[in-house]
């Protein structure tokens, strides 16, 4: 079973979201989505895929349990699959597994209290929904 295929978003805390949104659109060229994120493009071997950058309020608690300003996120293929093998390994899962239209989600812990979001995508309804040409 492959287990990541590859980065699916940086997700971190900032005093302010929306004005370090605004700088790195105007400085750096990378175009916010209306949802306040930011998308890259990019495809491998015919598929197409994505990745998110995202900054959320400093006072979020979606990285719970973990105390980290940060959160990372990758893309997997079977993600129910991937958790049940990651409990066998004594691996932290947390909370339930989550589903959207483009795509599931799941969290685990990793040793140094990194929580990490498993994400397998379905690139063609993630591209709809964030209205991507």
């Amino acid at each position: 079973m492959k287990r990541v295929t590859g980065i699916g978003g940086l997700f971190f805390k900032a005093k302010d979201p929306k004005a370090l949104q605004a700088w790195y659109e105007k400085h750096l060229g990378l175009p916010v989505t209306p949802d306040g994120y930011i998308v890259f493009e990019w495809g491998r071997q015919g598929e197409m895929g994505h990745t998110v950058w995202s900054a959320f309020p400093e006072h979020t608690t979606y990285y719970a349990p973990s105390d980290k300003p940060f959160m990372f996120n990758y893309r997997v293929e079977n993600l129910a699959g991937l958790l049940n093998v990651l409990r066998e390994e004594g691996v932290e899962v947390v909370g339930e597994i989550e589903a959207y239209d483009y795509g599931k989600f799941g969290w685990i812990m990793d040793p140094e209290g990194n929580k990490i979001e498993l994400w397998e995508p379905n690139d063609e309804e993630f591209r709809e929904v964030n209205k991507m040409e």
